[in-house]
């Protein structure tokens, strides 16, 4: 006869999701809120530009100014004292592009909702870039922390364009089996469900200067700006967290 004082007790007959069900759940949270310092109105740039990588905003920061901002989109969870708050900031480099500038780190969990607010119908981009970096771990193959590359996802509207119109043109794609998480990737869904030219490049190593000439250079169509970089400007942007790293993913 067993002991009904020492044996172990059976294992619940509640599964784990079951057992969720008697926990309050947790408040939504506020939805992100776009801030306009000036006269709020309707923005309708010819390209949109998106810097999320270092590198990317290494290439764009003499433009990124005070007197350039035009707008900044708010986390409402954080609070305005803080100066992180300001995840998004929104600079216009002429009367037909704008460049956001995404300063500090997006939680994956809210990166769908601030693609949702930043294309919404107080900014209404024809055609989008994104600049990104491509997560190790999300890579199927090698990389080299001796060799810049980069590779290019589109929104279907783009991928029918012919070589020559496109917004990366000469970059191959990303390889099969590889992925983009995070904003980069929800802003490139959203443009696909807005019907947007879209193009995202992801780039290695995430914190190189020969990535931001990389960028400079295929970014060599944007003739009104003179980006005026040496390599002195960008070394803080060197090997400084990955010069070691290699990544060899099997399936």
């Amino acid at each position: 006869m067993e002991d009904v004082i020492t044996e172990a007790a059976p294992p619940s007959r509640l599964l784990e999701e079951d057992l969720n069900n008697f926990t309050q759940p947790s408040p939504p949270l506020p939805s992100p809120f776009l801030l306009f310092p000036h006269t709020q109105q309707t923005l309708k740039p010819n390209l949109l530009i998106i810097a999320i990588s270092s590198p990317s905003l290494s290439l764009f920061h003499n433009f990124l100014t005070p007197q350039t901002l035009t707008a900044s989109l708010i986390l409402p969870e954080l609070p305005l004292s803080n100066p992180n708050n300001h995840t998004l900031d929104i600079h216009s480099l002429s009367s037909n592009i704008l460049i956001a500038a995404v300063r500090n780190p997006i939680p994956d969990t809210r990166a769908y909702s601030v693609a949702e607010i930043l294309l919404s119908d107080k900014i209404r981009p024809e055609s989008v870039i994104i600049l990104d970096s491509i997560q190790p771990m999300n890579h199927r193959g090698m990389l080299s922390s001796d060799e810049a590359v980069a590779f290019k996802l589109e929104s279907a509207v783009e991928r029918k364009m012919v070589n020559g119109e496109k917004l990366l043109d000469g970059l191959e794609y990303y390889p099969s089996g590889s992925v983009v998480d995070g904003v980069g990737a929800a802003i490139l869904g959203r443009c696909q469900i807005l019907k947007i030219r879209a193009g995202l490049c992801v780039s290695w190593p995430q914190f190189d200067s020969d990535v931001v000439f990389l960028l400079k250079d295929l970014l060599k169509g944007l003739k009104e700006f003179d980006f005026g970089l040496s390599g002195d400007e960008v070394f803080k942007f060197g090997r400084s967290k990955d010069h070691v790293f290699q990544s060899h993913l099997y399936i």
